[in-house]
């Protein structure tokens, strides 16, 4: 299986990462990771061959536990799911959804790494990752992650369509965290292939889920507001706390103060906005008095 499939025949452009790439990885990571857990123990032989034995074997299994266990749940929580090996091999794991991983995905992945990889010598991985069908272990199964590769050919990649300019920003208070990942890989995959639908299902789908994901915030559909501009207002929402959560606010506060020693940025009017769906004489919410708003393009109901 090269690519991800919903159960709708939408294909999802990530690319699950086959098993002798990310047994290289684990190689690679294996063999730094023990480099340095074997200096470590050596230093730690000499500078503590005064100590009891009591003490020597406490600062044994704490060196074990900080290197060979800590310091990978530490690289893939700072790095976003690439480790040393892994960025040598193309790869990267991230969420069943897509999206960057955080330090629980990497503290059960390491967790369950001692097991499957240390005590077992990688049988079980191997194993498990032969069983799935995308190539995962078990530590990938219970922390909900993937391991994709990320050299792929440019064109083969498709981008979540931008929500209508009117709709950025306005979701900003709605929160994101009862909202599960399988949720956000149905809409993530609805949006980068609503195009190859059918109007009708493609419409019918991005209510539904425009519902679940309304249940899921606790917030209704706001009225004026088609499903599938509010799906892709919310999804950029959270991909903005994402980035920003992942790099900070130095790129957003860059786009608004403008380049250094340059002029100020110039106040625009406020952008119309689309009228209500189904409603062609209704005014969007905060349009102008008097200004026709433009049709929400690629977002319209099937006639």
């Amino acid at each position: 299986m090269n690519e991800l499939v919903t159960g709708d025949a939408v294909v999802l452009g990530l690319r699950p990462a086959k098993l002798p790439s990310r047994a290289l990885a684990v190689v690679i990571d294996l063999v730094v990771v023990w480099a340095a857990y074997i200096v470590v123990s050596i230093v730690l032989t000499i500078a503590t061959d005064s100590l009891d034995t009591a003490a020597v074997a406490a600062l044994a299994v704490a060196s074990f536990l900080l290197i060979p266990v800590g310091v990978p749940i530490a690289v893939e929580t700072l790095s976003h799911g690439r480790s040393l090996g892994k960025l040598a091999c193309g790869l990267r794991v991230v969420r069943d959804d897509g999206g960057p991983i955080r330090f629980r995905h990497a503290l059960v992945r390491g967790a369950m790494g001692v097991v499957e990889l240390l005590m077992s010598f990688g049988v079980i991985a191997c194993v498990a990752s032969l069983v799935s069908a995308r190539g995962r272990r078990v530590g990938d199964l219970f922390a909900g992650t993937l391991v994709v590769r990320e050299r792929v050919p440019t064109d083969r990649g498709r981008p979540v369509p931008p929500p209508p300019p009117w709709l950025v920003g306005r979701f900003s208070e709605l929160d994101l965290s009862s909202v599960p990942d399988d949720l956000w890989l149905a809409i993530r995959q609805y949006l980068t292939r609503m195009g190859q639908l059918d109007a009708g299902v493609g419409w019918s789908m991005s209510q539904r889920l425009a519902d679940d994901l309304a249940s899921r915030t606790g917030v209704p559909l706001p009225p004026g507001v088609p499903p599938a501009a509010y799906l892709a207002a919310v999804v950029n929402e959270r991909q903005a706390r994402d980035s920003r959560r992942a790099f900070g606010s130095a790129a957003a506060a860059a786009a608004t103060v403008g380049p250094v020693g340059g002029p100020a940025p110039v106040a625009r009017s406020p952008q119309p906005r689309p009228p209500v769906v189904g409603q062609p004489d209704a005014v969007p919410l905060d349009a102008p008095q008097g200004v026709t708003a433009p049709p929400a393009s690629g977002f319209a109901p099937p006639a």
